[in-house]
């Protein structure tokens, strides 16, 4: 074997952004939740958002900042991308993410599709993961279960949920989040990883 070949064998893979979207009530903090129980060595980054805080959220689910705070961030270029959902800004602060590259650290982002569109022009390299609910009839009755939106709003997040599961096709993977099931989707998600981290051309992120 010669020295290039060792060098291939023992190289380390370049620390990976995942990226996790999917329809609103599918489960996506609960699973992240999940993920920072297992002790993952993932930097997590916490969205701002300037919607109010429900009462079974912890700051830990999102950053919750007034709108002039959030407008401070944009105005410097401090987010990594942004949207307005449903009334609200949501954004993903862009120094946690490059300090986690710059010590090597895998990074974590959750993010609607509309988020997730957005850091797909921006790192193309990400590794995209669409949780998806098993459908649309359990996704309204989780949405219900939450006990945090009018009638009008849950039907205005089920449509929204329509276009959303039909751009899927735009991400790298799909993990289906079934119900009661929810250590099933992270061992999904960490093989995933798993294979992402085997990759013979491995991805490389430059932000």
């Amino acid at each position: 074997m010669n020295s290039n070949s060792s060098i291939f064998f023992n190289r380390l893979p370049d620390p990976l952004v995942i990226v996790l979207s999917g329809p609103s009530g599918v489960g996506k903090d609960a699973i992240l939740n999940r993920l920072k129980e297992q002790k993952y060595p993932f930097e997590f980054i916490t969205t701002m958002t300037t919607r109010p805080q429900r009462v079974n959220e912890k700051q830990d689910d999102y950053n919750f900042v007034s709108v002039e705070k959030f407008q401070v961030l944009l105005n410097n270029n401090g987010l990594l991308e942004w949207a307005q959902v449903y009334g609200n800004l949501y954004g993903v602060p862009k120094q946690p993410v490059k300090e986690a590259l710059s010590k090597g650290k895998d990074t974590i982002i959750k993010v609607d599709v509309q988020g997730a569109a957005n850091i797909k022009r921006i790192m193309p390299d990400a590794v995209f993961i669409f949780i998806s609910p098993p459908s649309l009839e359990e996704l309204s009755k989780r949405l219900i279960q939450r006990h945090s939106e009018t009638s009008t709003s849950q039907a205005a997040r089920l449509k929204a949920a329509e276009d959303e599961i039909r751009q899927s096709s735009q991400f790298d993977y799909i993990v289906c989040n079934q119900c009661n099931e929810i250590d099933l989707a992270v061992q999904q998600i960490q093989a995933i990883i798993t294979a992402e981290k085997c990759r013979v051309n491995p991805r490389h992120i430059i932000l």
